[in-house]
């Protein structure tokens, strides 16, 4: 039978003894308490068995190291996966039309720079954006249309910054 008063004394004796012998081991104070913490949960949960054991602290100290290094070891191959998903990607660098397109869209209403960024770069229908919006297929056409004039007066060469230096000269 399982007692808390048991366990907590195994517990208050040896969890400060525990937890630096495993800081130690793993290097870190934070990954440490971590592994202690789910060690002890795990002692407490088979706590009738772990308790007859010649060393139930041995245990514990063995599981949490256990249990700091597989979170290293998932941590690590996350890191690797990611790297290896990302090496293989090519991402074009920003070019000047790219910083003017983005800065033409922050300067045109929300509605319109929605409708014209689905339609143009991710590829939808009219019916499609209107789905997706929420919006009658007109309105988005109108959308579109009101969006398309507002960006083509901020990305007129009257709009950049060199023909605006020029123009004032």
């Amino acid at each position: 039978m399982r007692t808390s008063e048991d366990f907590d004394a195994f517990y208050s004796a040896s969890s400060r003894r525990v937890l630096a012998h495993v800081c130690a081991m793993v290097g870190s104070q934070a990954d440490a308490e971590d592994a202690v913490a789910e060690a002890y949960l795990k002692a407490w949960n088979r706590w009738n068995r772990i308790r007859q054991y010649d060393s139930p602290e041995a245990w514990v100290r063995q599981v949490a190291y256990r249990h700091a290094v597989s979170t290293w070891r998932r941590a690590v191959n996350r890191l690797r996966a990611h790297h290896r998903d990302t090496t293989e990607q090519e991402v074009e660098a920003l070019n000047p039309n790219h910083v003017a397109l983005v800065t033409a869209l922050r300067h045109i209403p929300a509605n319109h720079r929605r409708a014209v960024v689905l339609h143009h770069l991710v590829g939808l229908t009219v019916a499609e954006i209107a789905q997706e919006m929420g919006a009658a297929p007109g309105t988005v056409m109108s959308w579109l249309s009101r969006g398309r004039h507002a960006l083509a007066a901020h990305l007129s060469d009257e709009g950049t910054y060199e023909a605006r230096r020029v123009r004032d000269v």
